[in-house]
């Protein structure tokens, strides 16, 4: 939003690019409907020089011609970047579209607070997970005498996918995936692998037998769910490390810890991997500009200033430069459980166009979850024929 922190650190991030490399940015945030308008900038052939934006766009971005290729031989500074982080700037057909800028993995954000008042340990299996969240729905762990407390709080909705979206760092944390690369630009779908099918069982389990998450997650998106956290509605967060400086000021220090997430039953470790590339859009008459930016992008300067320390409103959330030391410029150790997890994070695949993936998967998890006498196995089942389909249409078969 204007305004915002994050609005406030990108600006201050372009006015120390300006300085740095004398070409003068502008720089525009969007903050409703960013796809949609970026879509009509296409269509008036009028985008920008640079966007940056979620690195699991880019494989429509790319497909739709809207970003030239990124020669990462030539850009200065790339050989300080991670290896994880340029694989999540590279489309289907090997070549890069875009410089990394931003990582992140995902973990378990937690009341410590009333773990320890009930006695129990942080969570090293998902055994111990389930027994966590049971405990804060039936023990009282706010200690008011009521009962109005749970243990997961779960953007678990459709909107903008969300419920596939929770779900991926636990499919990834089982040895499961929604699709599987076979080279060449080319994928299967993996989505009714048992080791998914497990995953997604289990997070059923807790809205249906369990009944240990929020009530009206099932509608619910991140914003609602950051809420509900702070309101102390539940004590179990899987989420990014965005929100840990909200948390740290709004529930209280002491109060939160961060957990990786436990390895699943059938495999692990593993978190969805997520964060933001710098594209460079074809068609820009500022190519030597557009170079300087990225490469400032991933400079030590450019990704200590969009880190932002240990303050709300972090534009770089992991660094994808390896030089910049985490320790120094975060003091909150909590920082260091994402950086430890992301080595073992999943990017989104780079097919054509993922957004009808994560959809379509959000629908037919969001339903197994809504309804429990949906049998999970058969409705992924038939989630597979779709994707297979959806491959298909999207030549990526």
């Amino acid at each position: 939003m204007p305004n915002s922190p994050s609005h406030k650190t990108a600006q201050k991030f372009v006015a120390e690019f300006e300085k740095a490399s004398g070409v003068k940015t502008k720089l525009v945030s969007l903050f409703d409907d960013f796809e949609t308008k970026l879509q009509q900038q296409a269509q008036a052939k009028d985008l920008p020089d640079v966007v940056i934006n979620d690195t699991a766009r880019l494989g429509n971005m790319q497909h739709q011609g809207w970003l030239r290729e990124v020669d990462k031989a030539k850009l200065a500074g790339q050989d300080k970047v991670t290896e994880l982080a340029w694989k999540a700037a590279a489309a289907g057909d090997g070549k890069h579209y875009a410089a990394p800028f931003s990582a992140q993995s995902f973990a378990l954000i937690i009341r410590k607070d009333w773990r320890e008042k009930l006695g129990l340990e942080p969570p090293k299996t998902w055994d111990d997970l389930g027994k966590l969240a049971k405990a804060f729905t039936e023990k009282d762990p706010d200690g008011d005498g009521a009962a109005n407390t749970y243990g997961f709080v779960a953007p678990a909705g459709t909107k903008r996918g969300y419920a596939s979206w929770y779900v991926s760092s636990l499919i990834y944390a089982n040895g499961g995936d929604f699709v599987k690369a076979n080279g060449g630009g080319k994928f299967s779908s993996s989505v009714s692998d048992p080791k998914t099918v497990e995953a997604v069982k289990w997070m059923q389990d807790q809205f249906c037998t369990a009944k240990t998450v929020n009530p009206g997650a099932v509608s619910n998106d991140t914003t609602v769910t950051h809420t509900v956290f702070e309101k102390g509605q539940g004590g179990i967060y899987l989420v990014g490390p965005y929100v840990l400086a909200r948390f740290v000021k709004s529930v209280g220090d002491d109060k939160i810890e961060v957990v990786q997430v436990p390895k699943g039953p059938s495999g692990g470790p593993g978190t969805l991997g997520e964060g933001e590339n710098v594209y460079l859009m074809a068609g820009s008459k500022m190519e030597p500009a557009q170079q300087k930016f990225a490469e400032y992008a991933i400079s030590l300067a450019g990704q200590k200033i969009g880190m932002n320390g240990d303050n709300e409103g972090p534009i770089v959330r992991l660094p994808v430069n390896q030089e910049v030391d985490l320790a120094a410029e975060r003091k909150d150790p909590r920082w260091k459980v994402f950086a430890d997890a992301y080595p073992s994070a999943v990017y989104t695949p780079p097919v054509p166009d993922w957004t009808p993936f994560r959809q379509k998967a959000a629908d037919a998890i969001n339903a197994a979850w809504a309804d429990c006498g949906k049998d999970v196995k058969a409705t992924l089942d038939e989630l597979n024929t779709t994707f297979t389909t959806e491959l298909t249409t999207q030549k990526a078969s």
